[in-house]
């Protein structure tokens, strides 16, 4: 089956429902998993979509077809990851030292992939503590990045998930229909928390550190996961932030948010609203995702 959606029949809504009746204490991420293997539905590199798949159930659930096992409460830690908090002790007395150079002082930057264990605790860490949205919940495909000095000085950390599932303007732009966004939204990307760390004061180092990401974060995926990425993609919030550095880096502002989540069933607009900017990583990039407009 590769990366395609299943064509979902009257069979596989039996599978579903036979299972949930067979093993009443799986949760959500369980049942998707084994669902994955029963109908084969796999990355190239053999990993299981089962992202992909909890989407599908949630709209199979909406549309009343399965009734899934209830979502699992976060408590109190707000979505912090459990084996966050060892971690967070070793680090977290460590404040970076203050960084006010140029940036021809720092570079060549080494941008370290943040993967490993003696690296993501350090990571999360950073993000946990000085990024206003703090470190949260990573799902699915992620990449995370930790830039230093060409010393080694730590400076700054960024992190790419999966994108939104739905963004009118993004999807505008790139000329999706819905069946289009859902077969090709893998080979997309949002870059869901960029961090520099305080106390570092370097003209144009945001902006290069993007373009350096840019550069390199398709083979990075296609590493780790079997397949490369065409489109990135990020929200700003408009009143915290002017988007600056993802202006310089050349990333194209599409549109704004609504200020609704995807639980805002009652229409009411609740959360801040964003620039929406997305950044090309391949020239027929519209082609590769299944676009059928130049959006413009």
């Amino acid at each position: 089956m590769g990366h395609s959606r299943p064509i979902i029949t009257e069979q596989h809504i039996e599978q579903i429902h036979q299972l949930l009746s067979d093993h009443p204490d799986w949760n959500r991420s369980r049942l998707s998993e084994e669902l994955c293997e029963l109908w084969d539905w796999k990355s190239d590199v053999g990993q299981l979509k089962d992202i992909s798949c909890r989407d599908l159930l949630r709209s199979l659930e909406a549309d009343g077809k399965i009734k899934l096992p209830p979502k699992k409460r976060l408590g109190a830690m707000r979505g912090r990851p459990k084996e966050f908090g060892t971690q967070l002790s070793l680090f977290e007395a460590e404040q970076p030292a203050p960084v006010v150079t140029s940036l021809k002082a720092v570079t060549p930057l080494v941008v370290e992939i943040a993967d490993a264990r003696d690296r993501i605790g350090e990571f999360k860490s950073y993000i946990e503590q000085f990024h206003y949205l703090r470190y949260g919940r990573s799902v699915g495909e992620c990449m995370r990045y930790m830039v230093r000095s060409r010393d080694g000085i730590p400076l700054a950390c960024l992190m790419f998930g999966s994108s939104a599932w739905r963004c009118a303007s993004r999807d505008k732009y790139i000329g999706w229909s819905d069946d289009e966004r859902r077969d090709k939204l893998y080979l997309t990307t949002n870059n869901t928390r960029f961090l520099i760390l305080p106390g570092v004061q370097i003209p144009y180092l945001a902006s290069h550190i993007l373009s350096l990401i840019s550069r390199r974060v398709s083979q990075d995926w296609q590493t780790k996961y079997g397949h490369p990425l065409h489109l990135l993609e990020t929200f700003v919030e408009n009143d915290r932030f002017a988007g600056t550095c993802y202006k310089a880096a050349n990333w194209i502002y599409v549109g704004k948010t609504v200020g609704r989540g995807r639980d805002d069933i009652d229409n009411t607009a609740s959360l801040p609203i964003k620039d929406i900017y997305l950044y090309p990583l391949h020239k027929k990039y519209r082609q590769l995702l299944g676009g059928k407009c130049d959006g413009r």
